[in-house]
């Protein structure tokens, strides 16, 4: 296996993620339990990035001597490359220049960067420097840093940038150079063999207790209903709640699909007080806490006392509000990271199967357990659902307008076949409105815009470069056939910066 220490960057599961892909296994650990680790099937280490510098006061640390009694090959990753740095006795200080994104880089002779060419387009994310190398020597440089270092008798290796995002062209290249070259691993980890550990895991935990699941229709839940179905049987309980800011046609359709499968199902109409709560609500962090809150509190009155509680949580839900395995910064909180939840988490009574995997992890997952297509294809759709697509206070009406644009973003993807060649579309309704000519009438009315991306875990996207004919088509169809909308706005930033949801 490869050991990987996270040190609090928001990308130390996509390191575990790009491993995995090349069939190698690997578990993360927090910093600071390197120390009291004790392997004997560990292979190579791998340092990740982290918000922190290294000669603050209050920087995560861990000492040469804990690195090097696993007497494996090291890789640094932007904060582990000036960890390490540090330790060997180099220097790392402020960066006059930072660098974030896209950078071009010039590379020299390494095993690191074996079958690569001289200049490689890799993803920056740092504010400090090397500014002595110690007892290493430079592999990689960009325009204004070091961007690669390595000491190969000491079998270390350092980058300055994120070899494991996919903006780094050959960056799963690297980390295959890096495991299986240098590190030597075994490629004999198989994703199949989740299924059967899950089943086992929860049938021990469980036992002959009872269990319930919000289901959603989207492929998380659904898959965890399939599996927890195949474990425990009748002691699950679906409860699919309508909470009032569904997509259009959602509640019938999921209540159809579901008809079909033998669970135990409990439909809930629960959008009344759903919406009462979000009333004059306009802050995103407080929509996503009360929606969570109203959410559990729905659960416990219907469920009449379960003893636990399973949700299709993924890994980006967890790191985006709080690393469990590493001091990464809070993003934003999600609605099963609320503090009913959190209370229950810490009794040990959440059943999350799903929180160390990714999307498209989930959707293998759901082939093996032979969920329909419709379900595995679904774009990801938020727990809080349109309430984090209207920015700004939460009304009917105002769910009304988004309602129908996003159904004609949907059925006009689907058309164009582009549905299933991009990772999410959706409308979001903004808090503006703008001046317009409708049949030589003034209007003064709301604005959409399109958010519409390219990802494959979640983790970072970039938006997608839809023909202008199908953009054209959905904005004039918004335009014409939703009262009340008289602009359509196309969001064309990436994560990150910004993330994929606007709240």
């Amino acid at each position: 296996m490869i050991a990987i220490f996270d040190f609090g960057s928001q990308y130390t599961q996509l390191i575990a993620r790009r491993i995995r892909e090349i069939s190698v296994y690997s578990e993360i650990y927090p910093y600071y339990k390197m120390k009291e680790l004790n392997r004997n099937d560990i292979e190579g280490i791998i340092l990740s990035g982290g918000p922190g510098n290294v000669y603050s006061k209050d920087a995560f640390l861990v000492s040469k001597e804990d690195i090097e009694r696993f007497n494996v090959p090291v890789l640094g990753i932007c904060y582990g490359m000036q960890l390490l740095t540090h330790l060997y006795g180099g220097k790392v200080i402020p960066g006059e220049r930072k660098e974030y994104g896209f950078t071009k880089i010039k590379i020299k002779k390494s095993k690191i960067f074996k079958g690569l060419k001289k200049e490689q387009i890799v993803w920056m994310s740092h504010g400090d420097r090397i500014d002595d190398l110690a007892d290493f020597k430079i592999i990689a440089e960009s325009e204004n840093a070091i961007a690669g270092i390595e000491n190969s008798k000491k079998n270390i290796y350092a980058l300055q940038f994120h070899p494991e995002v996919v903006h780094t062209k050959n960056g799963k290249k690297m980390i295959e150079n890096f495991v299986l070259n240098i590190c030597n691993a075994k490629r004999n980890w198989v994703s199949k063999s989740f299924i059967e550990h899950s089943i086992q895991t929860i049938r021990e935990m469980v036992k002959d207790k009872k269990v319930v699941l919000g289901l959603s229709g989207g492929v998380d839940s659904s898959t965890l209903a399939l599996l927890l179905s195949k474990a425990i049987g009748k002691n699950l309980t679906c409860i699919f709640v309508n909470n009032g800011v569904l997509r259009k046609n959602e509640s019938e359709e999921i209540q159809s699909i579901f008809s079909k499968f033998d669970l135990n199902f409990k439909y809930v109409d629960a959008e009344k007080i759903f919406l009462e709560k979000l009333s004059g609500v306009t802050d995103p962090e407080e929509k996503r806490k009360i929606i969570g809150k109203v959410f559990l509190e729905v659960f416990e009155n219907e469920s009449k006392g379960f003893d636990f509680l399973a949700q299709g949580t993924l890994y980006p839900d967890v790191i985006e509000s709080i690393s469990v395995k590493g001091p990464s910064d809070t993003i934003k909180t999600h609605h099963n990271r609320v503090e009913g939840v959190l209370e229950l988490i810490k009794e040990n009574r959440v059943i999350e199967p799903f929180k160390e995997l990714f999307k498209d992890e989930v959707r293998e997952i759901a082939r093996e357990l032979g969920l329909p297509q419709s379900i595995i294809e679904r774009h990801p759709f938020p727990g809080p659902g349109l309430a984090i697509r209207i920015i700004g206070e939460v009304t009917k009406e105002r769910l009304n307008i988004l309602r129908e644009a996003d159904y004609i973003v949907t059925e006009e993807m689907k058309k164009s076949g582009w549905y299933k060649k991009v990772w999410q579309a959706f409308a979001v309704l903004l808090p503006v409105k703008s001046v317009g000519v409708m049949g030589d009438q003034r209007t003064y009315e709301n604005v959409i815009a399109l958010r519409i991306v390219d990802s494959i875990d979640g983790m970072t996207a970039d938006w997608s470069k839809i023909p202008y004919d199908i953009l054209q088509k959905i904005s004039s169809r918004i335009i014409n056939e939703v009262k009340g909308v008289n602009r359509v706005v196309y969001d064309i930033s990436s994560k990150p910066p910004s993330t994929i949801e606007w709240e």
